[in-house]
């Protein structure tokens, strides 16, 4: 199966001549179904003569929240990122830490060797090691 990388924007298609306050568009079920929500955490991704390597800041992901896949032309990374519950008295001055569900599509620039993978997940950064496949391969 060959994965397709698709990106997605927020978009809204509206007939001419019809106004729409903001508070009814997104009441609305249709943009609720265009917008996407969640977030893509950051990522490296670069080569050496035999692997590929990739590096993604996961920091304050669970272990078990988060899934890697592995396509023939592209990694796929998703998952969830919890933060601690805030005291219901509490007032933000500041919230730039992304929350709630992530994925992350990173395209691969040489075929790779899918059953000689290797990832470690240490304080927030998940490491993939992908080596090349072989010609002989």
């Amino acid at each position: 199966m060959r994965y397709r990388h698709l990106s997605y924007r927020y978009a809204m298609v509206v007939g001419s001549g019809r106004t729409w306050s903001f508070a009814d568009i997104w009441q609305s079920d249709r943009l609720r179904l265009l917008v996407q929500a969640g977030w893509r955490p950051d990522a490296d991704t670069y080569e050496t003569a035999a692997t590929i390597e990739i590096i993604v800041d996961l920091a304050g992901v669970d272990e078990d929240a988060f899934e890697v896949q592995l396509f023939e032309d592209a990694v796929v990374i998703e998952g969830h990122r919890r933060l601690p519950s805030r005291p219901d008295v509490a007032t933000y001055h500041a919230a730039g830490v992304r929350q709630g569900p992530f994925r992350v599509e990173l395209p691969l620039p040489a075929p790779v060797d899918g059953e000689r993978v290797e990832a470690l997940y240490d304080r927030g950064l998940l490491r993939i090691s992908l080596p090349k496949r072989t010609e002989a391969a």
